[in-house]
C-alpha cells in the first residue's frame, strides 16, 4: 500500500523586480556597501544642493550687463552675452550664415549617410562631399564667397574643425603605421617603430611648440603655413601614432586561422590585410580608438599655447573683458558642459558601434 506524503505548500518567491530589489541588491547587499551608500548619499547632499542654488536657483538669466546680475548665484548673463564670441571666434558677423549652413549641412549629410545612401560607393560620395563643402563655406574665396582668413576662426568652430581633421586623417595614417609595424621588412619596421615611439614619447604640448617653429623649415621658402594648418599637421602626426598601436592591438588579436583561412583562399597579402584581416581589427579596435579620439578632442584645447583661439581660449579672452571681471567660474563651467557633450556623444556612439558590429553571440 502506497503512503503519500503531505507536501507543505512553499512560501512564495520573493519580488526581483522594482526599486527595492535594485537597492537592496545594489546598495545594501554587504556591510561595506551599506558604507558607501551613506558616504556618496552624504557628499551628494554637501555638494548638489549649494550648485543647484549657485547655478540655478539663485542665478540671474535676465538682463545685458553685469550689473543686471540679481542674487548671489552664477551670472549667465556673460554666457548669454559672449554665446557668439564662444561659437564663432572673431568671424565676421555678416558671415555667420556659412557657419551655420556647416552645422546644418553635417545633420544632413548623417540622414543622407545614415538612410539614403546604400551602397558604399554612395556612402563615400556622401562621406567626401561634407568636407569639401565645409571648407568652401568656413574658407571662402570660392564662388563669390568672402574670404576669411584662419587667424578669424576660433570657439566651438576651431575646436570641431582641429578634433574632426585629426581624427579623420589620422584613421588611415595609423592604420599604415601600424602594418609597417608589423612588416617583415626591417627598414619599414624600424622606421614605424622609430616614429610611432618617438612621437608617444614626447608631449604634445612639445609637439606644438616644435611645429610651430620647425615645420616652416621643411618648406620651400614662399609657402606659407599658418597657425592652425601647423597644429592640424602636428595634431595629425601625434594622433596617427596613438590609433596605430590600438589598431596593432587588434591586429594581434585576431586569430592565427583567420590568416590562414585568407591564404586559403589564394588572397594577396593586401587583400587579405584589407579584406579579411583590417575590419576584423577595426571591430576590436573601436573601443581605443574612440577612447583616442576624446582625448583629441579635449586635448585640442593646448593649441592656445601657439596663439590660436579655440573654446577655452575664448573664455579667457571674454573673462577678461573689463566690462565682464571675474566671470571665469561661469566661463568654466560653460566650457565643461559643451566638452561633455561632444565627448560623452562620442562614447555613446562607440557603444553603438560596439554593438553593432559584435558577432560574438550572433
Amino acid at each position: 500500500m502506497a503512503v503519500f506524503q503531505e507536501k507543505v505548500a512553499r512560501p512564495a518567491p520573493e519580488n526581483l523586480r522594482g526599486p527595492i530589489h535594485w537597492i537592496k541588491e545594489n546598495l545594501l547587499a554587504t556591510p561595506l556597501d551599506v558604507v558607501q551608500t551613506i558616504l556618496i548619499i552624504a557628499f551628494l547632499v554637501w555638494t548638489i544642493p549649494p550648485f543647484l542654488d549657485w547655478a540655478i536657483f539663485n542665478a540671474s538669466f535676465v538682463g545685458h550687463t553685469k550689473a543686471d546680475a540679481l542674487g548671489s548665484g552664477a551670472n549667465w548673463i556673460f554666457i548669454k552675452e559672449k554665446i557668439g564670441m564662444f561659437i564663432y571666434g572673431f568671424y565676421p558677423k555678416a558671415e555667420l550664415y556659412r557657419i551655420d549652413m556647416v552645422f546644418v549641412l553635417f545633420f544632413v549629410t548623417v540622414v543622407l549617410f545614415k538612410f539614403v545612401a546604400k551602397t558604399i560607393t554612395q556612402k563615400a560620395v556622401v562621406f567626401l562631399i561634407y568636407p569639401i563643402a565645409a571648407f568652401i563655406l568656413i574658407k571662402g574665396g570660392y564662388f563669390g564667397l568672402a574670404e576669411v582668413t584662419t587667424d578669424k576662426w576660433g570657439g566651438v568652430l576651431l575646436t570641431l574643425v582641429i578634433a574632426s581633421v585629426g581624427i579623420v586623417l589620422s584613421l588611415p595614417i595609423g592604420i599604415i603605421l601600424a602594418f609597417g609595424r608589423q612588416s617583415k621588412l626591417p627598414i619599414i619596421k624600424n622606421l614605424s617603430v622609430f616614429y610611432i615611439e618617438f612621437i608617444r614619447g614626447v608631449p604634445l604640448i612639445t609637439m606644438l611648440f616644435m611645429g610651430s617653429v620647425l615645420l616652416p623649415l621643411f618648406f620651400q621658402e614662399g609657402v606659407e603655413l599658418n597657425k592652425l594648418l601647423r597644429a592640424l599637421i602636428v595634431i595629425t602626426m601625434v594622433e596617427s601614432a596613438f590609433i596605430s598601436e590600438a589598431i596593432r592591438g587588434g591586429l594581434q588579436a585576431i586569430p592565427k586561422g583567420q590568416y590562414e583561412a585568407a591564404d586559403s583562399l589564394g588572397l594577396g597579402y593586401w587583400q587579405k590585410m584589407i579584406l579579411v584581416i583590417l575590419p576584423q581589427a577595426l571591430k576590436v579596435a573601436i573601443p581605443n580608438i574612440v577612447g583616442i579620439s576624446i582625448e583629441l578632442f579635449k586635448d585640442t584645447s593646448l593649441v592656445m599655447i601657439i596663439g590660436l583661439f579655440d573654446l577655452l581660449s575664448m573664455v579667457h579672452l571674454a573673462a577678461n573683458d573689463s566690462h565682464w571681471l571675474g566671470m571665469e567660474t561661469e566661463g568654466y563651467v560653460f566650457v565643461t558642459f559643451i566638452y561633455w557633450i561632444f565627448c560623452y556623444s562620442m562614447s555613446k556612439y562607440s557603444m553603438i558601434l560596439e554593438d553593432r558590429f559584435n558577432t560574438n553571440n550572433k
